[in-house]
């Protein structure tokens, strides 16, 4: 068995009952088959970059699952034929990875500005500003291995 998990993209008109069809539709095929059902994590309604199928937010939910390929195939099937998701995608889970819902950059807090204090004394030393470029202009990258090719002769 292998841990998969699906994040899906739901049309925020459809109702919240709606929706938890939907998801468990998705339990019970993994469960019948055999799997086990890890996690279900609501991120809820975002607005998206693009619109897709005309709207502008769509609800999101992130599965977590352990199933065999066909299971993950069957429910891929079942979510690419309901209108009612507006896209989903499947990934191998990375064992010990935590996937969280992005947070809002309004809610998140604003960084204060570091003071910057001015040193009392300057080394001389630091007045030059150090060049990437090697004695002869050349940039370091185009070592002495390139040599030029010979130009083939017209006949």
């Amino acid at each position: 068995m292998t841990t998969y998990e699906i994040l899906l993209l739901l049309d925020p008109e459809q109702a919240e009952a709606r929706q938890d069809d939907i998801l468990a539709r998705a339990q019970d095929l993994v469960e019948k088959s055999g799997g086990a059902w890890q996690s279900h994590d609501a991120w809820g309604r975002r607005r998206l970059a693009y619109p897709i199928a005309h709207k502008e937010e769509g609800v999101y939910h992130l599965v977590v699952f352990e199933s065999d390929a066909a299971t993950l195939d069957e429910i891929s099937r079942v979510l690419k034929i309901d209108d009612a998701v507006l896209r989903h995608m499947a990934t191998r889970h990375i064992a010990g990875s935590r996937t969280s819902a992005p947070r809002d950059d309004a809610a998140a807090p604003v960084a204060a500005p570091a003071e910057r204090t001015a040193p009392e004394t300057a080394a001389p030393e630091a007045a030059e500003p150090e060049t990437a470029v090697s004695e002869d202009d050349e940039p370091e990258y185009a070592g002495a291995a390139e040599e030029e090719q010979p130009a083939e002769e017209e006949e």
